[in-house]
């Protein structure tokens, strides 16, 4: 028999569970199984006006199921930021152990993870620990956002605009073309086209409107192209997007686009349809995806959660995972 997948329920007063439930009555789990506490994903079917009914649930030993299920829907909570750790850590040493495939992520909320007291900001950077861990050496690893139309990969991710620019360095900008292009090859791209998008408007416009695009960004793409990487620009950010983009009427001029920080690279993605983009983790020795909004607390527990990104996720990570 085939490895299974593993599907975290995120956090259980957001609508992971929702989106969740919504896809097992959709077929769409087949051999995944869920981690997560069952009475929280009854409760997510009561709240869609499901029957109740049987799903694949593996509730692992450390989590902590008493009353997660009676939590306010859309709070913050550090009992639910805990639960939804306790998820991704057991679900993530099967996946490394071997024991599973792939590993899927539903949304979790980044406040109720800092709450649970966990010390790190998100699903990558605590993948990147447990991965690191295992290594016995520190895993570089980059966020991809990602549907069938655009790719694009971040250098910084998840901290204030003013320190992502701050930390904006050579070696990272390197080290992230470097991971993108051989994600592109393990995706079946032989020779992935990258392009990298500027820091400034116009991309600096020759060191006029900043000059992080001749300091820092282009030797990093000097040195990737000296590795034989094709590595082009860098390239206007308000522009590049577009060129990237691949449709049947326009077929995209890059396989991938490295944008500097996380709304510059996000926002284009996410324009084309949340619904359909899916958040990968590259430079990790697994497999992750996950839906590429988040926790939605504003509309949790009423049933109203769209489970479209979840399904492309699911596919996505099959598609890279086969079994």
């Amino acid at each position: 028999m085939s490895l299974p997948l593993l599907l975290t329920m995120g956090d259980p007063v957001g609508i992971g569970p929702e989106i969740i439930v919504r896809a097992h009555a959709a077929g769409a789990l087949q051999e995944a199984i869920i981690v997560g506490d069952p009475a929280v994903l009854a409760r997510a079917q009561a709240a869609c006006g499901m029957p109740a009914a049987d799903l694949p649930v593996w509730v692992p030993p450390d989590l902590q199921v008493d009353g997660l299920a009676t939590l306010p829907w859309g709070q913050v909570d550090a009992r639910a930021g805990a639960a939804a750790a306790s998820c991704i850590i057991a679900a993530t040493r099967e996946v490394l152990a071997g024991r599973a495939r792939a590993l899927v992520t539903a949304p979790i909320h980044k406040e109720a993870l800092a709450a649970a007291g966990l010390g790190v900001p998100g699903h990558t950077e605590l993948l990147q620990s447990l991965a690191s861990e295992q290594a016995g050496r520190p895993l570089p690893v980059r966020m991809m956002l990602a549907n069938d139309e655009l790719r694009v990969v971040l250098v910084t991710i998840h901290m204030a605009l003013r320190r992502a620019i701050e930390a904006l360095d050579t070696p990272g900008i390197l080290e992230t073309i470097v991971i993108t292009h051989e994600a592109l090859q393990r995706f079946g791209i032989a020779a992935p086209r990258i392009a990298v998008a500027g820091l400034n408007p116009h991309a600096g416009e020759g060191g006029l409107f900043g000059d992080e695009e001749i300091r820092l960004i282009m030797p990093a793409i000097e040195a990737a192209c000296a590795r034989g990487i094709d590595a082009r620009g860098p390239f206007a950010p308000d522009t590049v997007f577009m060129r990237a983009r691949d449709t049947p009427a326009r077929p995209g001029e890059f396989d991938a686009v490295v944008a500097m920080t996380h709304d510059h690279g996000l926002i284009p993605v996410k324009y084309l349809g949340v619904e359909q983009g899916v958040n990968l983790t590259l430079g990790l020795p697994l497999v992750r995806t996950s839906p590429d909004h988040g926790t939605a607390f504003d509309i949790a527990g009423r049933g109203l959660a769209d489970p479209a990104s979840l399904l492309a996720a699911l596919r996505m990570a099959r598609r890279l995972a086969p079994g």
